[in-house]
């Protein structure tokens, strides 16, 4: 990306109420076969128009053809019963009743290389697509077969890495894992969770990134979150070997939370995409506290290197709060572009 700030959204973006409940996260479809297809399309369509009308730089399909960000990928997979379901905490925060791991999973076929087709053919602007990272994907499941959590990531990693390669293929210029995770399982991240994120990446020429954030504004994210106290240090953990790895950029939580911005300097010389949008209120900011974020992260990340952004996704809000917070979030971006033009 050659344009300075380019903005881009950390995931989901919200659902037509004609495809799904809206403001209702991890809603069911409403249609169903062939109408399912065609509304999952005209939904990306329209949720590109509202990208690029906010003036997003880098855009996405919006996650219009995921009800989950992570279960809607291992649902095509074999290996997991989703008939057969356990109740396991997920993150060490709720309970939530999952499937389970009944035998070796593998993909047959591959998951979302078809909408990723759909988008390219639909704009020439860079495109990033999201897919759930290795660790992230073991917390959301029972595993009865493998009875490792480390095992099953990296059977999780070669199949990502798989389906990594044929969104390359059909065009995506960024692909991003998800690892809310990294955020929870410290010694796990440092024992294996990065490295099993690596071999999702093996072989990969397009850039590729990791979102770690604080979650959704659901119930049990704000409730741990306040346990959390005047400081969210939980990057500090994960930061200095991702600066270590092979990935490209790292996505992360900014504005108002309680994270300090110094914990960029940790990865100093990867490109951050720097949450300046809170996705858990409804609150829309003014393109000035955008900047006022944006000028803080300058002091810890070089400004070719700043990629601004979304905290985590907005699939829980309406449309008219998201759209309202893209257009903050390219004009505040706007502000801070201007102020370093200045000064070449």
């Amino acid at each position: 990306m050659t344009r300075l700030l380019p903005t881009s959204t950390a995931g989901s973006l919200p659902k037509p109420s004609w495809l799904a409940e809206p403001e209702v996260l991890w809603s069911p479809w409403k249609l169903e076969g062939e109408a399912l297809i065609a509304g999952k399309q005209d939904a990306l369509r329209v949720s590109l128009q509202e990208q690029q009308h906010a003036g997003i730089d880098i855009v996405s399909d919006g996650e219009q053809s995921r009800q989950h960000f992570v279960t809607t990928f291992i649902e095509h997979l074999n290996g997991v019963d989703f008939e057969k379901r356990e109740t396991v905490k997920i993150r060490d925060r709720y309970e939530a009743s999952v499937p389970s791991v009944v035998g070796p999973v593998s993909r047959q076929k591959p998951v979302f290389v078809e909408d990723a087709k759909f988008l390219r053919s639909q704009t020439d602007q860079p495109i990033k697509w999201a897919l759930p990272g290795p660790m992230t994907m073991v917390d959301t499941l029972f595993d009865g077969h493998y009875k490792s959590r480390e095992k099953l990531a990296w059977e999780f990693a070669k199949i990502l890495n798989e389906e990594a390669k044929e969104l390359e293929a059909a065009g995506v210029d960024i692909i991003q894992f998800d690892e809310p995770a990294f955020n929870v399982f410290f010694d796990e991240v440092n024992e294996w969770g990065i490295a099993t994120l690596e071999r999702a990446i093996e072989g990969l020429k397009c850039e590729t990134a990791i979102h770690i954030c604080y979650g959704y504004g659901i119930k049990a994210n704000t409730d741990w979150k306040n346990t959390l106290g005047s400081e969210w240090r939980q990057y500090e953990e994960a930061f200095p070997k991702l600066q270590q790895s092979n990935i490209d950029i790292v996505s992360l939580e900014c504005h108002n939370s309680h994270v300090p911005m110094e914990l960029i300097e940790l990865i100093r010389g990867k490109k951050v995409m720097v949450g300046a949008i809170d996705v858990a209120n409804n609150t829309i900011e003014t393109p000035e506290e955008v900047a006022e974020t944006l000028r803080k992260a300058l002091q810890f990340v070089d400004a070719d290197k700043l990629y601004p952004c979304t905290n985590c996704g907005m699939a829980p809000l309406s449309r008219e709060v998201a759209r309202g917070k893209l257009q903050a979030l390219s004009a505040g971006a706007a502000i801070v572009r201007k102020e370093l033009e200045a000064q070449r």
